[in-house]
């Protein structure tokens, strides 16, 4: 068919009407051709659409947010404040509450035991600390493994030998590294804060697996650690009162000192600071005041010259 009419046209009996054709393609037109305000208009529609969408989720997720778990109070912690020092003995007394009620579900794996040396514990007693662990040396020169008693550069021991055997330890849920549990949440002393202190019964509605106990805190407010702090649930060696509270302050504070080797030293290095540009800003002031009081104290005069008269 398509090459009988290809002789026709070439026998000149039937003459396309190429105006017919160039008309009708010309009503088609692309993007290349479109208007600027054509442009303009379509790209402000676009994005206003994709910022209503946006909007949209985000309020979606933090609604469903809010519905799953609850907002930490902000407490006044003593380590506040530009010049405000971690509370040392309350750290003492910190590694007291991990050693006696974390240490054993929760690892400190990169905290060793030279970090308490002039922290928490003078270095004898570090070391006795350290020498309460025995550790896995080797090997020796038979080429077999030997246990030890612990050293300061050794590190705080986990109490489950791997993953698997702490999940099987604990209905399934891994009990996570406190080093920088801190670090790692929103909020953190806070948020560690009110989740130790904030155990309750589930509302009416939640249904609980086995294993499982309630903590608004806590997404999903289904959490697989039971509730480890009560009051007296240790007795601190320098007598202070081990409430609930108490104990869970000084576990917030041990665990920011963790997660934060570097948290007095950052709080003097800040007082350093202001004090030398304190006096760099003093001596700029009178350098300036110096140099450039001549030239603020010098009036200048224009003086017309005279010419004689003729």
């Amino acid at each position: 068919m398509a090459a009988t009419l290809g002789r026709i046209c070439k026998s000149g009996l039937l003459k396309p009407n190429y105006g017919t054709l160039i008309g009708q393609t010309s009503n088609f037109s692309t993007v290349k051709e479109w208007p600027r305000s054509r442009k303009v208009l379509l790209t402000c529609l676009g994005v206003t659409a994709g910022g209503i969408s946006a909007f949209i989720y985000a309020l979606d997720s933090s609604a469903r947010a809010i519905d799953l778990i609850a907002h930490p109070p902000t407490y006044k912690w003593d380590f506040y404040g530009w010049f405000n020092s971690l509370d040392h003995a309350s750290m003492r007394r910190g590694w007291d509450v991990y050693k006696n009620v974390c240490a054993a579900c929760h690892s400190l794996q990169y905290v060793a035991y030279r970090h308490l040396v002039n922290v928490t514990h003078t270095e004898a007693e570090a070391k006795a600390l350290a020498e309460e662990v025995m550790v896995e040396d080797g090997p020796d020169d038979t080429g077999e493994f030997f246990k030890r008693p612990g050293k300061l550069f050794d590190y705080v021991p986990s109490p489950y030998p791997n993953e698997e055997a702490a999940r099987a330890a604990n209905n399934g849920a891994y009990p996570p590294d406190l080093s920088y549990m801190l670090n790692a949440r929103h909020d953190g002393e806070n948020y560690v804060f009110a989740l130790l202190t904030g155990y309750c019964d589930p509302p009416a509605g939640i249904n609980l697996r086995e294993g499982q106990y309630f903590n608004p805190y806590f997404a999903g407010g289904a959490i697989g650690m039971a509730q480890a702090i009560y009051n007296e649930v240790l007795e601190y060696e320098d007598g202070t009162p081990a409430t609930a509270s108490q104990v869970a302050k000084d576990i917030t504070t041990f665990l920011m000192w963790t997660a934060n080797h570097e948290f007095d030293d950052r709080k003097r290095m800040t007082i350093k600071a202001i004090g030398i540009f304190s006096i760099l800003t003093a001596a700029a002031y009178y350098f300036k005041r110096h140099k450039w009081t001549t030239l603020k104290s010098t009036k200048l005069m224009f003086v017309p010259k005279k010419y004689p008269k003729n």
